[in-house]
């Protein structure tokens, strides 16, 4: 039995979510708009938190997962009022650098590495391959652009260019994200848009985060000592519990740390 004193005012509440890994990947702990939607709504909806934390750790990935989680960080943010605060442990680049700038604020360990506010696609090309060991392909289509940028086919400088527009309206949608959440903090005079990466010193000084700091220390000077956190993350499946997942894990674990050592992590 819980006894309930009048006038007693409860410690405030932090929920803390935590955004780990590649964005878009399908495996054990996804980040995607899917699998993250009922951790925000309850983030944001128990126990009447005064602000939502972000815990960042992600190389990118998906622009459209990226673009559907971020969205919706910022409209429960808006539908509650509550603040929403991006805290980034090794890296927030890329998509994870779109999660963060949907943050009220960003902060981040000295060494975090920052941005990398670009689009990237990458592929084979395998024509040679199939030539030298006598492998005839063979397409059909109907529509002339079906096959684009087929790795089995010498490259076609219309797929390229029609590619290359499609990365250009992609990127600049981004660009629209980041220059909408962060606004006159952005220092105008540097090229911010390139796909650089910085680290936070560097980064406090662009306007690309606010500034260094990590959760725990922050959120206790900001709401007081007595400050409780209540975390938040995708809980892995019954199945991957067990490791009867292993090769799906395992591909997803490799496509993952690939996103991870492009920035040396």
């Amino acid at each position: 039995m819980m006894l309930r004193l009048p006038f007693v005012k409860k410690p405030p509440l932090v929920s803390v979510v935590r955004l780990s890994g590649a964005i878009g990947m399908s495996g054990r702990g996804a980040l995607n708009d899917a699998a993250l939607a009922p951790v925000l709504e309850a983030a944001f909806s128990k126990g009447k938190p005064a602000a939502v934390a972000l815990e960042i750790n992600s190389p990118g990935g998906s622009p459209v997962q990226s673009s559907l989680i971020g969205a919706r960080i910022e409209r429960l943010a808006k539908e509650k009022n509550i603040p929403v605060i991006a805290f980034v442990e090794d890296v927030a680049a890329s998509g994870g650098y779109w999660l963060a700038a949907s943050a009220d604020e960003i902060w981040a360990d000295a060494s975090s590495i920052i941005g990398s506010i670009g689009v990237i696609s990458a592929g084979f090309g395998l024509q040679d391959l199939l030539s030298r060991h006598g492998v005839e392909r063979r397409v059909y289509t109907a529509g002339e652009s079906k096959s684009m940028l087929d790795p089995f086919r010498a490259e076609d400088p219309e797929d390229v260019a029609r590619l290359k527009g499609l990365l250009g309206d992609i990127h600049e949608n981004f660009i629209a994200h980041v220059t909408a959440r962060r606004g006159d903090r952005l220092d105008g005079s540097h090229k911010l848009f390139t796909g650089e990466i910085w680290l936070a010193k560097r980064a406090t000084e662009l306007g690309l985060i606010d500034g260094i700091g990590h959760l725990k220390p922050a959120l206790k000077a900001r709401f007081g000592d007595k400050v409780k956190l209540r975390r938040y993350g995708v809980k892995r499946s019954f199945l991957s519990r067990f490791g009867l997942q292993m090769a799906q894990g395992t591909l997803t674990e490799i496509e993952e740390r690939a996103e991870f050592a492009r920035f040396g992590l």
